[in-house]
């Protein structure tokens, strides 16, 4: 747990920040969770040449690579717009240490994780960030064992923090330079982490063996269980150690771009099938309403043979009736639409005689005279007819 002490000289240290009780309650739950982490607050330089006083968290976390837990350095740098802002992470190599460079760590040193890329304000805070460390160099570690004959005094500007002028146009946070008086950062702060000589495969801190960049191991100061002569020239162990080390590389690669590549043919597959499964329900679907109609078309067929055998059984029952009596066939149901019918059938009667008698006039049947003496008579009878029919449709209540 951290002291009341250094409890209110980090409220000090953040005093200045934007978020100073948000970004404090971030910082002492990692050093809480991290004994191996220390805080303090010194000048960084940016790209563009101006500078500020950061808070900064340094020290070392653990890693498990190859069954071994080892201890890495890192310093992280926190924007004084914490937690909005993505921080700075750095690797600080001790001076027998030197940097893989590799899509997640710089020749500087500088760490780029996607963890940081897609720094959320709300979700994202340095416990995640640590851990996700911590699962990134397990699987690929950012430090290799430096030549023993080429060591040298290892001033850690110069090794891990880029030069001025270093990006300014870089779609990446600004970073320290040479000249921030930022102090060294002293191997024996780390805990748990190798000492500059002797022999690395006995030593808790740091893998027996990590590949340096070019994937092969330094020319000599590398001791192993297997020189017991001390001489640190390469054996035939140093390169065995090191072709195997790039196959179990080459092959994870392939297995883990084999397995994503067989995800992806597994997600396509089950869009696939998702869309079948919908294809055959509708086509289930539609053959339920076609077998539904087909069942109604029958039935309406089978009516329709009905109906005609029934018209196909009046019609010969009436071929074999004798003539019908038209005056018979038609009645009425009371006197007054009798005597209206009756007079219909004589208005109807003497137009036709009339039509008929223009016939004769014009065939030269019958002379002038008797053709107006008939037609006044029909036009008489007929306008007669006429009146009594309008009179009954009156009494009847039809319409006129």
């Amino acid at each position: 747990m951290v002291s009341g002490q250094d409890s209110n000289a980090i409220s000090r240290l953040l005093s200045k920040y934007n978020n100073g009780a948000e970004t404090k309650r971030d910082v002492v739950q990692i050093l809480d969770m991290y004994r191996g982490l220390t805080y303090a607050s010194e000048c960084y330089v940016f790209n563009d040449g101006t500078s500020d006083n950061l808070f900064n968290i340094n020290g070392t976390i653990p890693i498990n690579y190859k069954n071994n837990t080892y201890n890495i350095p890192i310093c992280i740098w926190l924007m004084s717009t914490h937690p909005s802002n993505a921080p700075i992470c750095y690797v600080k190599p001790t001076p027998d240490m030197r940097i893989k460079v590799s899509r997640f760590v710089d020749h500087n040193g500088k760490i780029y994780l996607p963890y940081l890329h897609d720094w959320n304000g709300t979700d994202s805070d340095l416990i995640g960030l640590v851990q996700v460390m911590i699962m990134t160099f397990s699987d690929s570690p950012p430090l290799y064992s430096k030549p023993k004959e080429t060591a040298t005094p290892y001033p850690v500007q110069q090794s891990y923090m880029p030069q001025p002028g270093g990006g300014a146009g870089s779609s990446y946070p600004p970073y320290p330079v040479a000249g921030s008086n930022f102090p060294p950062y002293p191997a024996n702060n780390y805990p748990g982490y190798p000492p500059a000589a002797g022999n690395f495969s006995s030593s808790p801190g740091y893998p027996p063996y990590m590949p340096n960049p070019s994937g092969y191991p330094p020319v000599s100061g590398y001791n192993t269980n297997t020189d017991t002569s001390g001489t640190g020239t390469i054996t035939e162990q140093h390169i065995k150690a090191s072709l195997i080390s790039a196959v179990q590389d080459k092959l994870r690669r392939r297995i883990t771009e084999r397995v994503n590549q067989c995800q992806a043919e597994i997600e396509t597959l089950n869009r696939t099938k998702m869309e079948l499964s919908q294809g055959r329900a509708k086509i289930d679907s539609n053959i339920s309403k076609l077998e539904q109609e087909e069942s109604e078309l029958k039935a309406n067929i089978t009516v329709l043979q009905d109906k005609q055998q029934s018209l196909e059984k009046s019609l010969e029952s009436i071929d074999q009736e004798n003539g019908i009596d038209v005056d018979e066939a038609v009645t009425t149901t009371a006197p007054l639409y009798k005597q209206l019918l009756n007079a219909y059938a004589d208005e109807a009667a003497t137009e036709d005689a009339i039509y008929y008698m223009g016939e004769a006039l014009r065939n030269g049947v019958i002379d002038l005279d008797l053709f107006l003496k008939q037609v006044r008579q029909l036009s008489r009878k007929q306008f007669m007819l006429r009146a009594l029919m309008q009179k009954c449709r009156q009494k009847a209540g039809l319409a006129g």
